[in-house]
């Protein structure tokens, strides 16, 4: 899950992301539909070449997005295309360690700084950076690529922290960054379209701060996005 720290692209994709990648596309082109059964985890990883680690990742992902469900003793199957109107909770998989209100309280701290730092010296290359993942997110969605979404949410927030400015900010905002990830895919399966257009909203609020460097602005959106993205994940902060 890791992405190679807060540089802003190396050009590698980790194992599993390709493999999610793959899977995926099986069931947007309807070649797994909805209700089947996905083949073994050790059918697939000889499928694909990969270690049997790097694949439960990659079926890690597409659950916490929604796409698949696995049933205790009888194997993993593909979920509905899109959230349905009571959809389960999705299980927190650092549950172990951090409570999900935990991480999202922290996000809110960790990066509504991080935003006020970054919307005094911005580049304006980053800001366009900013604008084409908010657009590709928006993209992504209307065609049902729900990786490719995230990953795009992803590359927004990373974008912004490592425009900060502030070593430590920046090495603690890399430090949790897989938990990060997870909150930003958690509320994936609850997210419906109006959802979405709000948050792309919130996004482009956002980037209206550090247009205008604007510190103040840019904390209080970024602030209120994470606060309405753990509302859509069922947690209250």
């Amino acid at each position: 899950m890791r992405q190679g720290g807060l540089g802003k692209s190396s050009g590698w994709t980790p194992v599993p992301q390709v493999v999610a990648r793959q899977l995926q596309e099986k069931i947007l082109s309807g070649e797994w539909a909805e209700g089947d059964l996905i083949p073994s985890q050790r059918a697939l990883s000889e499928a694909y070449g990969v270690s049997r680690a790097s694949l439960r990742e990659a079926l890690l992902t597409l659950e916490t997005l929604g796409l698949i469900r696995t049933e205790p003793g009888r194997g993993t199957f593909v979920s509905a295309a899109a959230p349905v109107s009571e959809p389960p909770e999705a299980a927190w998989r650092y549950s172990d360690s951090f409570a999900l209100q935990d991480v999202f309280e922290t996000r809110v701290m960790l990066e509504g700084k991080i935003a006020e730092l970054a919307a005094r010296m911005i580049a304006a290359e980053d800001i366009q950076m900013l604008r084409a993942a908010t657009d590709e997110m928006e993209r992504c969605w209307a065609r049902g690529d729900l990786l490719t979404n995230v990953e795009a949410d992803l590359r927004f927030h990373r974008t912004i922290a490592s425009s900060c400015h502030n070593a430590m900010l920046m090495r603690l905002y890399d430090t949790v960054a897989d938990l990060l990830t997870e909150t930003q895919r958690q509320p994936i399966p609850r997210t419906r379209t109006e959802r979405m257009q709000a948050s792309l909203a919130e996004h482009r609020a956002i980037i209206e701060g550090m247009e205008k460097c604007d510190p103040a602005l840019a904390r209080a959106a970024m602030e209120a996005h994470i606060r309405n993205t753990a509302d859509c994940a069922g947690v209250v902060i």
